[in-house]
């Protein structure tokens, strides 16, 4: 009988999940391999998939959480439609995603954890590696909870302990079969449990072990290897959308000579936002972690009225109950920035899962006619460039900016290039103004913004508040023709905006038939889609939105030109209801609310479905 021989393959892309309970350590075996993967020089797109619950029961389909990593020789705009490879821990794993893994794609099975307990939680009613149930798959059934116990035994850990190194075990596993080193991880392992030396040299030996056994035993028929992508030339990091917008806000408060108070009340998927301000207070960054949202707003807006760069982070929910405060936030016409890191709703919702559904909140979730900017990133890095954009507009048009990032732009990752600080916009601020000649609401001609001015200055004195102020002079004022003024003068300041943001883009084929529009975190799954669209199918277009109020002033010029306009997002149709009522187009669209992005294989169905 003749041994069959492993071959190495190189591949331009490869999709991996890893896939356990909340407590097997998912999150962190996922970014190690990422980190590896940014260090090696691969592009990275990645999608972390966290339970909705915090304590859901262990070993059950709704415990599951996961990690997706897709990392390639070329530039890649998504984490990948379906995985290369699945790493099911135990039952509840297997039974969440292997509906997802692509036929002939290889699983790797903890088969320790397939007890009749198990397999009972994950409501199995026989055991699914008896069958033929995973014959269209490459199917790898290890050992792996015994096999880590043996590995670090030395270690001299507890049962339980020594089972919570699987996770190294499993990454040494997928390190081997993609050529990946070990270095990288056994250094983190060793600041991460320097001050406990049983628990780092136990998940050395494991990552070790993992590594090993997949050479020695020869478990896998290939191994991969995938090249360093051809990036442009600069210096590179990991990082996430929550991580980006953090270091954004501090950017555009250094580039104004500002400080910076954050007030924020924790809420998932935005709490990360405050967790990595509270570490910069060394660069002017006063973080206040509020007992609610409306004291979260108010404070918000207090730091504003002083002079500080202000802003405040939510998610839907908390949008609903700073929506009051944020009425009096435009009527006070103070700049500060709102961010709205969106999930699944109504109410509580899906806390971990994306979504796209506060668009329309945003917009007009609040008592009377009460405009504001919104504005959306559209991948982790550009969540950075976004929070100083919405800072330049703040204090450039004196009102509240709200940016609209989602669950899967905020734990996502990517590599993203460094700036140089000369590249960064200048944010210029005055408060400078004549006690002679000052009047609270006296307007800048073109932005029609109304002075800054820090309070305590003498013959600066001012108010403001929630009533209706007169024109020019602030006080309160019940006029009907005065508030009918101030109405209008607040929504033309906010229209304005368009004039000063850069014109929508076309991207794709320009000549098409057919318009794309999204917006939001779904750009790389729509660019990615209409790019394999025009190179396998036909000429179509799209133009993605990161200005969703005011819209770029050359918007209705572009949806001139195309006989067919298709929106997709991720709700029941709110960019669609604008752009109908707005634009007066009728459009076709693909909407999706469950939770997930966009696959880029549905995108080209629908495209598909609505071409002439």
């Amino acid at each position: 009988m003749t041994e069959a021989v492993q071959t190495r393959q190189t591949l331009e892309s490869a999709t991996i999940r890893f896939a356990g309970d909340s407590g097997d350590g998912m999150q962190l075996t996922g970014t190690q391999f990422t980190n590896t993967s940014a260090t090696l020089g691969n592009d990275i797109s990645t999608f972390p998939d966290f339970p909705a619950e915090i304590r859901a029961p262990a070993g059950t389909v709704p415990g599951v959480s996961g990690f997706q990593i897709r990392f390639a020789s070329e530039d890649i705009h998504t984490p990948g439609d379906r995985p290369d490879v699945l790493v099911a821990m135990n039952p509840a794993a297997l039974k969440a995603n292997i509906a997802d893994l692509i036929p002939g794609g290889l699983l790797i099975i903890n088969e320790d954890a397939f007890t009749k307990g198990n397999l009972k939680k994950a409501e199995y009613e026989s055991n699914p590696l008896e069958g033929n149930g995973l014959d269209t798959f490459r199917v790898v059934k290890i050992a792996l909870t015994s096999q880590t116990e043996q590995a670090v035994a030395e270690a001299g850990l507890n049962k339980k302990s020594a089972e919570r190194c699987k996770n190294f075990y499993a990454l040494g596993l997928v390190y081997y079969l993609y050529d990946r080193p070990l270095e990288q991880s056994l250094g983190w392992i060793d600041k991460k449990f320097g001050k406990l030396p049983d628990i780092q040299e136990a998940n050395k030996l494991a990552l070790k072990a993992g590594y090993n056994f997949a050479d020695t035993a020869e478990i896998f028929s290939d191994t991969y290897q995938v090249p360093k992508a051809r990036l442009q030339q600069g210096t590179y990091r990991g990082i996430t959308g929550n991580q980006a917008l953090a270091m954004g806000l501090v950017a555009a408060a250094k580039l104004a000579d500002k400080p910076l108070m954050y007030g924020s009340y924790p809420i998932t998927p935005a709490s990360d936002i405050l967790h990595e301000l509270a570490r910069l207070r060394h660069f002017g960054v006063r973080t206040f972690q509020a007992e609610d949202e409306i004291a979260a707003m108010g404070a918000t807006i207090g730091a504003a009225y002083g002079g500080a760069f202000a802003a405040t982070g939510t998610s839907g929910p908390g949008i609903c109950l700073k929506s009051e405060a944020m009425g009096l936030a435009i009527m006070t016409e103070l700049p500060m920035v709102v961010v709205n890191v969106q999930r699944a709703g109504p109410s509580t919702g899906m806390p971990t899962k994306t979504e796209q559904s506060d668009l329309l909140q945003v917009m007009y979730g609040r008592n009377g006619d009460s405009p504001l900017a919104v504005i959306a990133p559209a991948t982790p890095g550009e969540c950075f460039t976004m929070a100083i954009e919405a800072f330049r507009l703040a204090v450039t048009y004196m009102t509240p900016v709200v940016i609209l990032s989602d669950g899967y732009l905020a734990n996502g990752a990517e590599p993203w290039k460094i700036p140089d600080l000369a590249d960064l916009p200048q944010i210029t601020v005055s408060h400078d103004a004549d006690p002679a000649t000052y009047q609270p609401y006296q307007r800048d001609e073109k932005t029609l913004a109304r002075p800054w001015v820090v309070p305590g200055q003498a013959g600066l004195e001012h108010r403001i508040g929630g009533l209706e102020k007169d024109n020019i002079k602030g006080n309160v004022s019940y006029d009907p023709d005065n508030h009918q003024l101030m109405t209008n003068l607040r929504a033309q300041k906010i229209a304005g905006i368009a004039d000063d943001v850069p014109a929508l883009e076309v991207i794709g084929n320009p000549d098409a038939d057919t318009l794309v529009l999204s917006w939001g975190g779904t750009y790389g799954s729509i660019l990615t889609a209409v790019n394999q669209f025009n190179s396998d199918h036909g000429p179509i277009a799209a133009a993605h939105f990161r200005y969703l109020n005011p819209f770029p002033a050359n918007t209705a010029e572009v949806l001139a030109k195309y006989k067919r306009i298709l929106v997709c997002e991720l709700n029941n149709g709110q960019l669609d209801v604008l752009v109908r009522s707005r634009f007066a187009r009728e459009t076709s669209s693909f909407l999706k609310v469950k939770g997930k992005p966009f696959q880029v294989s549905e995108l080209i169905t629908f495209f598909q479905e609505n071409q002439a």
